[in-house]
């Protein structure tokens, strides 16, 4: 029997952010130094629920300490640890250099600066996370199957979502807009966040992600 989803939140809710974040991204910590992976996690929990920092810590210790026994494993009832790139043997110390590095964060109370750019995959999903949703669902390889355009994409995205989430599109292709980025980083931006395509006609990312918005903005969904 596989665990509840309240007992999974209890237990490796926190631990699971973390370990995501390194997805892609080499588990390079050092005594001295967290790795890119980390950096980006505490920037992004920093600025948006410093609380669940010291629920992460506690979480990487307990398992580091307690790894699931074999009936765990059978009944289901533990968190699997993706590949990171690491001998089995240096997980639990990994672990803990981990933890040790989160309470170092919290007890210095140095709150990381804000990045113009996230700096990797996780980081792009967790800082955008509708408009990769947006993207990603509605304009990947797919798309020419499905709508006959760009803009049959965008309504269908419209009528078919709650207008409280196209608000939030909306408002997360104005904070990407507002970072002032050149055009190769929104190229770099809608590819992280799962856009397959290139933008339609003569628009570039940027320029189309703003008539996006525009268009999302107008939108007035019928009221039942």
């Amino acid at each position: 029997m596989s665990m509840k989803p309240i007992e999974f939140d209890r237990r490796y809710g926190e631990l699971d952010q973390v370990i995501s974040a390194y997805l892609g991204q080499p588990a390079d910590d050092e005594q001295d130094r967290p790795s890119r992976a980390l950096r980006a996690y505490l920037r992004h929990t920093w600025h948006t629920r410093p609380w669940a920092l010291s629920v992460a810590e506690q979480q990487l210790r307990a398992y580091a300490h307690n790894p699931p026994g074999r009936l765990r494993q059978r009944l289901g009832e533990f968190y699997p640890v993706p590949d990171v790139g690491l001998p089995e043997a240096e997980i639990q110390g990994w672990l803990l250099l981990t933890a040790d590095h989160i309470k170092q964060s919290i007890e210095s109370g140095e709150v990381p600066r804000p990045s113009g750019l996230p700096e990797t995959h996780w980081e792009w999903h967790a800082r955008f996370p509708e408009l990769g949703q947006f993207l990603g669902g509605w304009f990947s390889q797919d798309m020419p199957d499905e709508f006959t355009d760009h803009e049959a994409a965008v309504r269908d995205y419209a009528v078919s979502t709650d207008h409280t989430l196209v608000a939030r599109v909306v408002g997360e292709i104005r904070e990407l807009l507002a970072l002032g980025l050149d055009e190769a980083d929104h190229a770099v931006a809608v590819a992280e966040l799962g856009m397959e395509l290139e933008p339609p006609g003569d628009h570039s990312p940027g320029s189309w992600l703003s008539a996006v918005a525009d268009e999302l903005s107008g939108f007035r969904p019928k009221h039942v």
